[in-house]
């Protein structure tokens, strides 16, 4: 037998260096920057998608956006796609972090709402990737109708998850001393307008395709991914092996 495969047998099984360049303290950085990413991405993507058709919108209409912008929205729907991942890396670093802290309950809810977030969000974009991919062409209107106004009724919903996952990086941050109480106060009135965006179902602006579903609620996370951001950056990540 070759001696170093019996002194390897010995040892156990190899692992990886705590050091160099790809060491658990690299992974940890850049998944950090994976919220300005996700910001990044969110805007230019949201571009190329387009404002698709309102809630009760006519069949000629929903016809026009899902199927004469076929190939912009199934382009669009893989990036979305490609960019929760952003989201939820991004919330794994914080859950790490909030974890070295001392303040895992607070982690376990980043990660917990950003699941959920990434879940709904993934059915959302399938159902706009469905109508334009085949179901625009089915000549089911009634269909068609249907699953364009479960998107919007899913985008109200998305508020609750959200402002969890805002809630458990304002709360957890500041309970580990990490930002002030001006930047906590900031953070609790984000947390209170994202649950707004989950009671858009009036009409006009509080409508589910309305101004404050459409564009604050979301324009609130985005904010906050980068205020987070900034936050965890500062922070020297910790030389363990959890990455």
């Amino acid at each position: 037998m070759n001696p170093t495969t019996t002194i390897h047998a010995a040892n156990g099984p190899a692992k990886p260096s705590s050091g160099g360049a790809y060491s658990g303290a690299f992974w940890e950085r850049l998944w950090r920057t994976s919220g300005i990413q996700f910001v990044g991405f969110f805007l230019v993507t949201s571009l190329i998608y387009g404002y698709p058709p309102g809630v009760g919108a006519p069949t000629d209409a929903l016809a026009a956006f899902y199927n004469g912008d076929r190939t912009r929205i199934l382009i669009a729907s893989a990036l979305f796609s490609l960019n929760l991942l952003n989201l939820l890396w991004f919330a794994a670093a914080l859950r790490t972090t909030l974890a070295e802290a001392g303040q895992e309950g607070w982690g376990a809810a980043a990660t917990a709402s950003s699941a959920v977030l990434g879940g709904l969000s993934l059915l959302s974009i399938a159902m706009g990737a469905a109508l334009s991919y085949s179901l625009a062409r089915s000549g089911n209107p009634a269909l068609m109708a249907g699953l364009n106004d479960l998107a919007w009724a899913l985008g109200v919903l998305i508020s609750f998850p959200r402002a969890m996952l805002v809630m458990s990086g304002v709360f957890g941050l500041w309970r580990a001393g990490w930002i002030s109480n001006t930047a906590f106060a900031v953070g609790v009135v984000a947390v209170v307008l994202e649950v707004m965006g989950g009671t858009t179902w009036l009409s006009g602006a509080w409508a589910p395709d309305g101004v404050y579903a459409r564009f604050v609620a979301p324009g609130v996370l985005l904010i906050w991914a980068v205020g987070v951001s900034r936050v965890l950056l500062t922070r020297s990540p910790a030389a363990r092996a959890g990455w």
